[in-house]
């Protein structure tokens, strides 16, 4: 990318951005809403749904470090599990150079 189409798009997104956020203001026009309160409901949850529900309520930050690293440690277990069904259908994958 040359210089002169990084500078007209820095001058593009610099003229755009404020009729953005003043048509996203225009947009939430009205009367001023109170806060907010976001909890789950468990009236009808049970076991770990119930668990994840109550976190969630009662502990947001907790909540969301056992997210992200649930997700990260399903996403490990997923990748290994479909390391050995590629090695079982017969595609190494480790013999690959990497083109970087």
């Amino acid at each position: 990318m040359t210089t002169r189409r990084i500078v007209r798009s820095a001058v593009l997104l610099a003229a755009v951005s404020p009729w953005l956020l003043a048509a996203g203001i225009h947009a939430a026009g009205g009367e001023s809403q109170g806060a907010l309160v976001h909890v789950a409901d468990t009236r009808h949850l049970t076991g770990i749904n119930l668990y994840f529900a109550n976190l969630y309520n009662v502990a947001r930050l907790l909540f969301t470090v056992v997210s992200v690293g649930l997700t990260g440690m399903l996403g490990l277990g997923l990748g290994m599990v479909m390391d050995v069904v590629v090695g079982l259908i017969g595609l190494d994958l480790n013999k690959r150079e990497a083109r970087e």
